[in-house]
C-alpha cells in the first residue's frame, strides 16, 4: 500500500494557535513538510485546490513544482484539481511540465470540487456542475493520450488537431478520479478504468465498501483488468508518540476549521464528543500513535477489500510545525513500515 499526505495549504488564520505565521512563512513550512515526507520515504504528497482567503493552494501545480526541485522520489499530485472550472488543455500542460521538472513523478487527481467558489470565479454556472466535469474529463483524457486531438464540446472552443505540449516524461500521465459519496461518480471511474480516490472526512471508512464494490463492478463490466482498478482513500489523520498527544494536537485546528465550514454549510459546530467518535476504533480518523494508526489502516484495508493508496489530511495540525514534521517522520518510518510488513 502506498502511503502519503494531502495538504490544503490552510492559512494560520484558519488553523488558529498562538503567533500565527504569515502566508509566506506558511508556504515555506508547507515546502518543508513535502521535503520531510520525501526524506521519510512516503510515497506521495498531494496539494488541494481552493479559491478563498483561508487557503493558499489556488495554484497547486506551482507549489508542486517548487517541491519537485527539493525532493527526489516522492510522487507529486493535485488533491484535487477542480477540472470543471479549468481548461483541461492547460491543466495537462501544467502537470506535464511538472512531470518534466520532477523527472516522472507527477500525477493528477481530478474532481468536481466540494467547494464551489471556483465556478463563478472563472465564469461557469453551477447548473452545469456535472456536465462540465464529464466533458472536460473527456478532453483531458484525450490530450493525455494524444498530442494532436480532434474534439468539440459545449463549454470550450473545439480542437482541430492543434498540438498540446509539452508531453510528460511518463508514457501516460496518471489521472485519478476524486469522488465523495455519489454512486454515479464511482461508476464513472470504473467505466473509464481510472484509479479512484475517495475523500472520507467523517463517519466510518467501512461504509464506503458498497460504493467501492460498485466501482469495481463497473470497471469489470467495461472490460478493465482488476489490477488497473486502484482504490485510494483520503482520510483525516495525524501521528504522535502517544495517542492522547496526537488527538490533543489535531483536535483544536480540526474544530476551528470544521466549525467555520459548518457555518457556511448549515452544520452544527464541531465538538470534542464528535471528534472522539471519529477517532474511535470504528471512526474514519487515523489519529494516534504509530501502532494504533497502522492497525486502523490494516482494518480499513480489510473492510474496503483492498486499498492501494492512503493519504493523510494533516492540515488541521499545521499550526504546530515541529509536531507536523515529527508526525511526518513517524508516518513514513513507522506507520508505513508496519502496514507494508503485515503478511495479509
Amino acid at each position: 500500500m502506498e502511503i502519503g499526505i494531502d495538504s490544503f495549504a490552510a492559512t494560520s488564520a484558519l488553523l488558529g494557535g498562538e503567533n500565527p505565521a504569515s502566508d509566506s512563512d506558511r508556504m515555506a513550512f508547507l515546502l518543508d513538510e513535502i521535503e520531510a515526507a520525501d526524506r521519510a520515504g512516503l510515497d506521495v504528497f498531494g496539494i488541494g485546490e481552493h479559491h478563498r482567503s483561508d487557503y493558499l493552494d489556488s495554484a497547486p501545480s506551482v507549489i508542486l513544482a517548487a517541491a519537485a526541485a527539493r525532493t527526489k522520489t516522492i510522487r507529486l499530485t493535485s488533491a484535487v484539481s477542480v477540472l470543471s472550472a479549468a481548461d483541461p488543455v492547460r491543466v495537462f500542460q501544467e502537470f506535464a511540465t511538472l512531470d518534466l521538472i520532477s523527472r516522472g513523478r507527477a500525477e493528477i487527481v481530478v474532481g468536481r470540487g466540494s467547494s464551489v467558489e471556483a465556478y463563478p470565479l472563472f465564469g461557469f454556472d453551477l447548473v452545469d456542475y456535472d456536465a462540465l466535469f464529464a466533458e472536460k474529463l473527456d478532453l483531458l483524457l484525450k490530450v493525455r493520450d494524444n498530442a494532436h486531438v480532434e474534439w468539440s464540446g459545449r463549454f470550450r472552443a473545439p480542437l482541430r488537431g492543434q498540438g498540446v505540449y509539452p508531453r510528460p516524461q511518463q508514457a501516460s500521465l496518471p489521472i485519478w478520479l476524486g469522488v465523495g459519496g455519489t454512486p454515479q461518480s464511482f461508476v464513472r471511474a470504473g467505466t473509464l478504468g481510472l484509479p479512484l480516490m475517495v475523500a472520507i472526512i467523517g463517519g466510518e471508512i467501512a461504509r464506503f465498501r458498497p460504493l467501492i464494490d460498485l466501482y469495481r463492478q463497473a470497471g469489470a463490466k467495461a472490460g478493465h483488468a482488476a489490477d488497473t482498478l486502484k482504490v485510494g482513500i483520503h482520510a483525516m489523520g495525524f501521528v504522535a508518540d502517544t495517542t492522547r498527544e496526537a488527538q490533543d494536537r489535531f483536535f483544536p485546528g480540526w474544530q476551528q476549521m470544521f466549525t467555520k465550514i459548518g457555518r457556511e454549510r448549515g452544520w452544527p459546530p464541531a465538538t470534542r464528543a464528535q471528534f472522539d467518535q471519529l477517532v474511535s476504533p470504528s471512526g474514519a480518523f487515523l489519529v494516534g500513535d504509530p501502532e494504533t494508526v497502522a492497525a486502523k489502516i490494516l482494518r480499513a484495508d480489510r473492510d474496503i477489500g483492498g486499498i492501494d493508496r492512503l493519504t493523510f489530511q494533516m492540515s488541521s495540525a499545521a499550526h504546530d510545525q515541529p509536531a507536523m514534521l515529527h508526525s511526518i517522520e513517524l508516518l513514513g518510518r513507522e506507520v508505513r513500515s508496519r502496514v507494508n510488513a503485515d503478511p495479509a
